[in-house]
């Protein structure tokens, strides 16, 4: 589905493309406004979008679409850098600090007090500028009324890109690596003017390599709490619009916000990937400009727009469809449903039994594995970003090195909607270990796509703050929550729970190789059935549609690979992935960007000590003879006791080197 682009809209607009926003400590925030041109004389309400990725070029498309297409229907559409990025002053030295909170505050205040804004204001973004949303609503500024966030979490520790149930994910180094890399460009001299090199230099000797301060706090401390609004959900007055897609790495955020928040709120959950809903992949998009727009007309202008009598829960339940790394649509329909896991909704208990998925529970039965440390190979990104082949493939050959338990084929279709679990009692040989459990969907000729997941690290089987060893073969019992889902199993299908004890490069291994002892019989899969409704009312979108695009000349296409080789002599597994974003020159100011980022994994298949995360980022800036770059350059190995964390940001005037930096650390492993 094409995006329908808008060329005429209810009010006629205009630009500011270059302006500053005053901080009370001095620092200027770089900003640029789409407003009706009448605005000063009819002050319309204001809607911001708050985040690091450069408005001047990183984020230029997308914002092309977005914010002129509200100042068109009557709203202050504004997007700011946050300090240290792009042409703001200052430096970042983490995200989501009590800086960028603070920062937030003040801007939504200067936006109130100026004469175009009525007074209200909202806030809206995905990932970054999602998590912000919510952290600024938390803090109550007076002319916040309502906030839409994407691809976003309540808990900054347990859904992020950090640990998954306590599992270090190896996108901390890769976000890591990708925010050395953005945080590093240097300001547009043809915006700052002259000053443009000084604040380069203030910002690469303050840049932090945020790898480090993320492996040490491996557990749920003070450091996650900062910044995870599900530790006061009663603190947010705005209403919340809460959107994500099933391919995201962030979707189990939104019941979880659903059910916490005391305010208004609704969600829409969609098959796609960390994109916006207007131009996301996979397909089918929706027109949620003119959602966002119903939102911010009911809240921001008080006008009766009926969002308040939308189904809570607006959800796509994708068809089964068969495991492939590169996914453009996935069929299936939208629902409309007011709880999430009970209304609509039953929770089926079947039992895992050395025979299968069975009704009825079994004989107990001990069953091991040790899995290779090279199972998950197939797993896919942990979050899928670039649109490159990121999607999990054929999950047959990780199964094979899993304890696997498979249902009879199914007499009828089975609409899955909500959060699996899975129960059982083990014993291990080590004392730290972790699983990965997933729910497949086994095609009758042999296919297995991957439905939902989970990973867990055992040593917090009973809390993420204060983790405890494991006993070597003392016996424990586990409840394994699995990500949120809405996916239909075909008759004539199969159900698969697959247990192992590693998947990399998901996933860093435990120190030791695991051995894994799961008591088959009165374990358990609770499964959350969705009920066949007759003559269902449909959930039915408008086309997406979007202002103009940016004036982009590209210079060279965007590539991708993601290539997995075997070393036929010594077995090390290694996977290369190269995003080149290619390179455009954005014609209002001609400014050219090029962009690419790699990542490489390797692992030996029996020795958890020899994994290996490797990355390597350029970022190029250039306008006529002036030109700068940045080579950012990322690495984590292990001990069976530290972590090895090593790093590197050379940058470049022209041809010549300007700036170095480099990191070394030895950071303990406690539990990890």
């Amino acid at each position: 589905m094409t995006i329908k682009t808008v060329k005429k809209f209810p009010r006629k607009t205009k630009e500011i493309e270059t302006f500053y926003i005053p901080m009370s400590d001095g620092i200027k925030l770089a900003a640029r406004m789409w407003i009706p041109v009448d605005a000063e004389k009819n002050p319309v309400p204001a809607v911001l979008e708050y985040i690091p990725y450069r408005k001047r070029d990183g984020t230029v498309w997308r914002d092309a679409l977005t914010h002129p297409y509200f100042a068109g229907h009557g709203y202050a559409a504004i997007r700011v850098d946050m300090r240290g990025n792009g042409n703001s002053d200052g430096v970042m030295l983490d995200e989501y600090t009590k800086q960028e909170q603070d920062d937030g505050l003040e801007v939504i205040a200067w936006i109130a007090r100026q004469k175009w804004c009525s007074g209200n204001v909202g806030m809206f973004g995905i990932s970054w500028g999602g998590f912000n949303a919510l952290q600024v609503a938390a803090r109550k500024p007076p002319a916040l009324k309502a906030i839409v966030t994407l691809c976003s979490t309540d808990d900054r520790y347990e859904d992020d890109i950090h640990y998954k149930g306590g599992c270090l994910l190896n996108e901390n180094l890769g976000w890591a690596a990708t925010m050395l890399a953005y945080s590093s460009r240097s300001p547009d001299p043809d915006f700052v003017g002259n000053k443009w090199r000084k604040m380069w230099m203030e910002r690469l000797k303050a840049e932090p390599f945020l790898l480090i301060p993320w492996l040490q706090h491996p557990h749920r401390d003070a450091y996650w709490k900062h910044g995870s609004v599900c530790e006061n959900f009663g603190a947010i007055d705005a209403a919340v619009l809460c959107v994500g897609g099933w391919n995201d790495a962030y979707a189990n955020a939104i019941p979880r916000l659903m059910k916490g928040l005391r305010t208004t709120r609704k969600a829409i959950i969609g098959p796609w990937a960390h994109k916006y809903p207007h131009f996301a992949v996979p397909e089918p998009r929706i027109g949620f400009l003119q959602e966002m727009l119903r939102w911010w007309d009911q809240w921001l202008k008080n006008e009766e727009t009926g969002v308040s009598r939308d189904p809570d829960y607006r959800v796509y339940v994708m068809d089964s469809d068969k495991p492939g790394t590169s996914k453009a649509h996935l069929p299936g329909r939208w629902i409309g449903d007011a709880y999430w896991g009970f209304g609509n909704t039953d929770t089926k208990k079947w039992y895992l039994t050395e025979k299968g998925i069975s009704g009825a529970a079994g004989a107990e039965k001990t069953l091991t594995v040790s899995s290779k440390q090279t199972t998950g190979g197939d797993g896919g990104e942990y979050c899928i970003i670039w649109l490159g082949p990121e999607f999990p493939g054929d999950q047959a050959r990780d199964d094979e090195q899993s304890i696997t338990f498979d249902s009879p084929l199914l007499k009828t279709d089975m609409d899955i909607v909500g959060k699996p679990m899975v129960e059982f009692d083990f014993s291990v040989d080590r004392p730290v270990a972790s699983v990965a459990v997933r729910l497949n969907d086994v095609w009758p000729t042999g296919e297995v796509a991957r439905i939902t997941y989970h990973l867990q690290n055992l040593c917090m089987r009973d809390s993420r703050e204060t983790p405890t060893a494991l006993v070597p073969g003392k016996r424990y019992s586990i409840k394994i929550k699995l990500n949120d889902t809405a996916w239909r199993v075909p008759k004539d299908h199969k159900i698969r729970v697959s247990i192992s004890t590693n998947y990399f490069p998901m996933m860093w291994p435990a120190p030791e190789p695991v051995t894994l002892t799961f008591f088959a019989g009165s374990a358990a899969l609770h499964l959350p059935l969705r009920k066949h409704i007759e003559n269902e009312v449909p959930v039915v979108w408008q086309p997406a549609e979007a202002a103009a695009s940016a004036k982009l000349k590209e210079l060279k296409k965007p590539w991708h690979k993601r290539d997995t080789t075997v070393d036929s002599k010594t077995g090390e597994w290694q996977l290369e992935i190269v995003d080149d974003f290619g390179s455009v020159e954005i014609e209002p100011h001609k400014l050219v960007t090029w962009s690419v980022g790699r990542e490489n994994y390797s692992i030996m298949p029996d020795d958890p000590l020899s994994a290996k995360m490797e990355t390597h980022w350029t970022e190029e800036l250039s306008r006529g003879k002036w030109n700068t770059r940045t080579e950012t350059y990322g690495r984590l190995s292990a001990t069976k006791t530290h972590w090895l964390v090593w790093g590197k940001i050379d940058a470049f005037e022209g041809k010549k080197k300007v700036f170095t930096k480099e990191w070394n650390e030895q950071i303990e492993r406690k539990l990890q």
